[in-house]
């Protein structure tokens, strides 16, 4: 069997670097382990792995020592949902001290944030360890544009998140943090969540706050997605960030009856075997569990590739404008979606009823169908090469951004191999995505 980073960084004879969140924070409530212990496994690791890895951009550990040697001496210790945990976020959430760089490689100002993010001050007041930041591709336009020296994702076999959003992901698929945050507009944090062998939440519209505390972004496709090693992990931190009790997941329950779809939303791109065979395998498991699994395609509306198209690039133009970037400050690629954005704006492409219509003619399929999760692809194949490739196509995550219904990819045992499906569901419907993913993770 092949050799993981995590294996050949040398063991951990604490045990705490790539263990559960679930089980760090029982272990600091308990006693059992510090949150200094914490802090201290997680740096080794970052130390022994990252420099091939190339998820963070700036993690500074006697910042991070002093914030754990804090939980330490908090008196609501022993209560703490995300006791000692640590987490890692993106470089567009603000860390008080810090510059935030939003992955644009020029030449900026770097003053550093004055505040927390709200984001940042949630995952503090439940206990968790900010690591740092990991690095992102400029304004997070994630598939194909330049990034920071040493960011190009993880280069070894067994940690395969091409996608340049991917670096949260390949940092807990290493074992350097427990939990991640990622902007997914599109798909990003879903993706590398998949190709990295993780579970990997896109909450519904609005469940999350966004950073800089927008009340949207990318006029309305961009969601703070989560990312851990398992979808009790997830659920932990989703509990964190938006308050709503997740609770025991087996108590949640599964779903009475699922769509089984493996068609294309957009019509592009190819499924291999693999993947065809992962979803068939999820209807499968449902069956024996006493499910209803119903194969039915949801209506996609023609053009919502193009829809989505838009949105995006118009929604990077907006952000480009709003943080004063010029466009001799971006990459080539980069520079022309900001361009091709901000004509789309010009002659008003982006139609701001289309979002609620296809995400209103969802919801009325699956209600309609009586249906409580729709089970598909989360990708077509396995992850491409990271250097030098075109952008492949990601055609199973977008629709769910343009829609802003929640979305979760979890991966499913095929042999030897782990391949990732995706649960799409009902607004507010995370916790059932959650526990259902708990089940398909038993397989």
């Amino acid at each position: 069997m092949a050799s993981t980073l995590s294996d050949r960084a040398g063991p951990d004879m604490s045990g705490l670097a790539g263990a559960d969140a679930s089980t760090i924070a029982a272990r600091v409530r308990d006693g059992d382990a510090t949150a200094a212990d914490v802090a201290d496994a997680h740096l080794t690791r970052i130390a022994a792995v990252d420099a091939r890895v190339g998820a963070f951009g700036a993690v500074d550990p006697e910042r991070v020592r002093a914030e754990a040697s804090g939980i330490d001496a908090r008196t609501d210790r022993f209560a703490l949902p995300l006791a000692g945990v640590p987490v890692a976020v993106e470089d567009d959430v603000a860390l008080a001290g810090v510059p935030t760089g939003h992955g644009v490689v020029g030449d900026r100002p770097d003053e550093p944030a004055m505040r927390d993010d709200a984001l940042v001050r949630r995952l503090r007041a439940a206990g968790a360890i900010v690591l740092g930041r990991t690095r992102t591709a400029e304004l997070g336009v994630c598939g194909f544009t330049r990034m920071a020296p040493g960011a190009g994702g993880p280069v070894d076999i067994a940690l395969p998140a091409s996608n340049p959003c991917g670096a949260g992901a390949a940092a807990v698929a290493a074992g350097m943090t427990a939990l991640a945050l990622g902007r997914d507009g599109g798909g990003s944090v879903r993706l590398a969540a998949a190709w990295c062998g993780q579970v990997g939440l896109k909450p519904g519209h609005g469940a999350l706050p966004l950073p800089g505390g927008a009340e949207e972004r990318w006029f309305g496709l961009a969601e703070t997605g989560l990312v851990a090693r398992t979808a009790a992990d997830v659920a932990l931190l989703f509990e964190a960030l938006s308050g709503v009790t997740v609770g025991d997941l087996a108590a949640v329950g599964i779903p009475r009856r699922v769509a089984v779809s493996t068609a294309s939303p957009s019509g592009r791109g190819k499924l291999d075997p693999a993947h065809h065979d992962a979803v068939r395998k999820a209807a499968r498991r449902f069956t024996e569990l006493g499910v209803q699994a119903v194969d039915a395609d949801p209506p996609y509306p023609s053009g919502l590739g193009r829809e989505w198209t838009r949105r995006w690039r118009a929604g990077v133009a907006q952000e480009a404008a709003s943080l004063q970037i010029d466009d001799g400050e971006l990459g080539r690629r980069t520079s022309a979606v900001v361009r091709r954005g901000r004509r789309d704006l010009r002659r008003e492409r982006v139609v701001p009823g289309t979002v609620h219509t296809w995400r209103d003619r969802m919801a009325g399929w699956l209600d309609g169908g009586r249906y409580d999760v729709l089970v598909l692809p989360a990708v077509g194949s396995r992850a491409p090469a990271m250097r030098g490739s075109r952008p492949v196509p990601v055609p199973y995550t977008q629709a769910w951004n343009l829609a802003g219904l929640p979305a979760l990819v979890v991966p499913v045992r095929w042999g030897a191999a782990r391949v990732p499906v995706q649960l799409v569901g009902r607004p507010a419907s995370e916790p059932l995505l959650l526990a259902t993913a708990a089940c398909l993770q038993t397989l």
